[in-house]
């Protein structure tokens, strides 16, 4: 009997052999978590159903006639009927799911009393024990429902990723042999301390000087015993070093296997990754979200190759990655997602600008956490200047996190003393578009953010200048780049900068400007966008105005409760935003006004409904379109990627992908609604793989432009 056809060296794979294998490894991957009885269990029984003739004979037709595609009869039902019957009905949710993905109790139910009628599976049972030692029951699993939860996702991340792994070092040994590089952490901290050494402290500015007590206190608490921690640290304090300094050293102690680096936007996520791959080497950085645009040229093919494989399950060193791609894989149902699930335990997850979590999400998101320190090893840094109320305080309103969560910076609040780089003016009366351009046009060099697209354009209209630049997702990421490039080049030249912006251009992006205006918002925005003012401390000091729009908009809901709430608080006279605490007590006004777990996640969660839970959880919520757009204007990509996208063949051995991996810069999302319209007004082509083509204007300047083009609110 046999698991698998014949790989190129004209071998098949034995299904006992392939049981056996799959077993020992999902064993081994699930016992960071104290599971591996029941990973090798899974294991076992995983494609218990391919010792059945049908799927044999299924094997002898898809070797002799290669060129069909041929649908396999059903595999997996068998051994998720014996887990049902003989060993434990949670077994069953991953065995049934481990190609389609971990099905609904309900749906689990009704499978499993079908198929155990089934004479093909009734028979696969009467002999699975004359080919296969089955073990005793090992001892059941006891925890609250949402406990049993995770414990299932991350059993059946180690099934999947040992299913995966196995299967390819049948078919593909030399891909096998590329996936696997020795880590040494060790190796890693040495080189970074030595780089550290180099620049920390020799400085003697009370920037630097600061910089280096907040990297030593790091240091220091990363002796701490593992749990959950908070790196509050004010903007040009240097966190990124900082807290990666901490995972080093704690990661050394406690023998963590991992460090994984989670940020809220891909426009800095590319920033971060490069500052570790300076230090590390590219071949120990992964870096992992959906905007990476892969390197293809023959210098960089292995490491390239690698990257691909590491991004499968996260088996690297150090992971950069995107708040969205860690939290919808571990509340997603699906293998892919899942699989590298099992790599977070033992491990160090720092998040960073944690105040970007979404309100509506946060009580989920937070009893994950919890369970994940507790129960799997982890180790949580939560990451930023403007520190949310997450400690559980007893308050209705929000199921915060347990135990103690320790300051990793000692007395932070006097570093946001020391690196006071900007005043703040709130001026009380509202301004209209005319006022504000007024105040941009008296600075040569000033920064001015917005809460939505419709406002920026506003502010370009009063404006009329043809020397002004613009940050918004009306921009292609391309664009934006290039924009960025532009801005740094005139402020390090001292040439006039004026930009308009959206939030876009907030949290982490590397901006230097005398002058900030930000439109009253949600306060954590508020100070992200002052991070852009004095970032490092050139001036005396920067200057913040905070202004209201006379014909502004804001987005709906938690945003704008958060407006709502930073309007009230910035009306006291006595507000400091230079004080940490203000910020908790912000936090704690804003989970109160709306509902954290809108979407009933953890009621799902305890139902153990994981295809429901994947439907619901999405970080953002998105009702776009991505739309390709041509720039630059002259020598641009995508024309040649969009022929090679639409070439018979495309969507063979995973060309699809890697193109639409290359076209991410080119693209813009635009809502659904006005879709038809732009079908009829033939602006808009659609193209494969859910892509659209936009055939309107797109403008150096404003981006992607339509007279009749109504900008979303909300930016992403």
């Amino acid at each position: 009997m046999y698991a698998h056809s014949e790989n190129t060296e004209g071998r098949r794979h034995p299904l006992q052999e392939h049981l056996q294998a799959v077993a020992s490894l999902a064993a081994d991957l699930a016992k960071k978590f104290q599971a591996e009885s029941w990973g090798y269990m899974a294991g076992l029984l995983h494609d218990l159903g391919k010792s059945q003739p049908d799927f044999q004979v299924y094997l002898e037709d898809c070797q002799n006639h290669p060129e069909k595609k041929i649908r396999g009869p059903d595999h997996s039902s068998a051994g998720a009927v014996l887990a049902w019957q003989r060993y434990w009905e949670g077994l069953a949710f991953l065995l049934a799911g481990h190609h389609g993905g971990l099905p609904s109790p309900t749906k689990l139910k009704q499978r499993l009393q079908e198929k155990s009628n089934n004479p093909a599976v009734e028979d696969v049972l009467r002999h699975a024990k004359n080919f296969l030692a089955l073990p005793e029951r090992p001892p059941l699993p006891t925890f609250p429902p949402t406990q049993a939860e995770l414990f299932l996702r991350f059993l059946f991340s180690a099934l999947v990723d040992a299913d995966y792994l196995d299967t390819e070092a049948h078919f593909d040994t030399g891909r096998s042999r590329l996936r696997y590089r020795p880590v040494d952490l060790e190796a890693l901290a040495e080189s970074f301390w030595k780089g550290q050494d180099k620049l920390s402290g020799h400085d003697q500015s009370s920037v630097n000087l600061a910089r280096h007590k907040i990297y030593h206190a790091c240091l220091a608490a990363a002796e701490c015993l593992p749990g959950i921690f908070r790196l509050t640290v004010p903007t040009g304090g240097g966190k990124t070093l900082s807290g990666m300094a901490f995972a080093l050293r704690h990661a050394l102690k406690y023998q963590k296997h991992r460090i994984i680096v989670a940020i809220p936007y891909t426009s800095i996520i590319d920033q971060t990754a490069q500052v570790y791959r300076s230090i590390f080497g590219d071949e120990n950085i992964l870096e992992h979200h959906s905007a990476i645009n892969p390197r293809e040229d023959e210098d960089h093919f292995v490491q390239q190759q690698w990257t691909r494989l590491a991004a499968e399950n996260w088996d690297a060193p150090i992971v950069v990655t995107t708040t969205v791609q860690l939290f919808e894989s571990l509340f997603s149902n699906r293998p892919a997602a899942c699989r590298k699930l099992h790599n977070l335990a033992q491990s160090i997850i720092i998040l960073d600008e944690v105040q970007t979590l979404p309100t509506g999400l946060l009580a989920p998101i937070l009893e994950v956490l919890q369970q994940l320190v507790d129960h799997y090893g982890v180790t949580v840094v939560l990451s930023t200047a403007t520190q949310p109320s997450l400690v559980d305080s007893g308050s209705p309103y929000l199921k915060g996190l347990r135990g103690e969560i320790r300051e990793i910076v000692p007395d932070p609040a006097r570093y946001f003393q020391t690196l006071k780089r900007v005043s703040y003016d709130c001026p009380g009366e509202t301004w209209p578009w005319e006022r504000v351009a007024r105040e941009i046009v008296a600075e040569p060099q000033c920064l001015t953010v917005v809460n939505t697209k419709k406002d920026a354009l506003a502010i370009l209209d009063a404006l009329d200048d043809p020397e002004v630049l613009h940050l918004s997702t009306l921009l292609c990421m391309a664009h934006r780049r290039k924009v960025l490039e532009e801005i740094k080049a005139r402020l390090d030249s001292g040439q006039p900068c004026r930009v308009v912006a959206t939030q876009v251009v907030e949290a982490g992006v590397d901006l230097d400007f005398p002058v900030v205006l930000r439109a009253m918002g949600p306060l954590d925005r508020i100070v992200q966008a002052a991070g852009r003012c004095n970032r490092e401390g050139r001036l005396s000091q920067g200057h913040v105005i905070i202004f209201q729009p006379a014909e502004g908009q804001v987005p709906p809901g938690d945003y704008r409760a958060g407006h709502d709430i930073a309007r009230a608080m910035l009306n006291r006279p006595s507000v400091d935003l230079h004080s940490p605490g203000i910020y908790e007590n912000y936090f704690r006004q804003l989970y109160q006004a709306v509902n954290t777990d809108k979407h009933r996640i953890n009621e799902l969660r305890q139902r153990l409904d994981f295809p429901e839970v994947a439907t619901r959880f999405k970080l953002i919520e998105d009702d776009s379109v991505p739309m390709v757009v041509r720039y630059p204007k002259k020598d641009s990509p995508v024309d040649e990627l969009l022929q090679r996208l639409q070439a018979p063949g495309a969507h063979l051995g995973g060309e699809a992908r890697r193109l639409l991996r290359r076209l991410q810069p080119y693209l813009v999302n635009v809502r659904r609604r006005p879709l038809a319209r732009y079908q009829q007004a033939g602006l808009v082509r659609e193209l494969a793989l859910g892509l659209w083509e936009w055939r309107g204007n797109y403008h150096l300047v404003r981006g992607l432009q339509d007279a009749a083009l109504d900008p979303e609110p909300l930016v992403i």
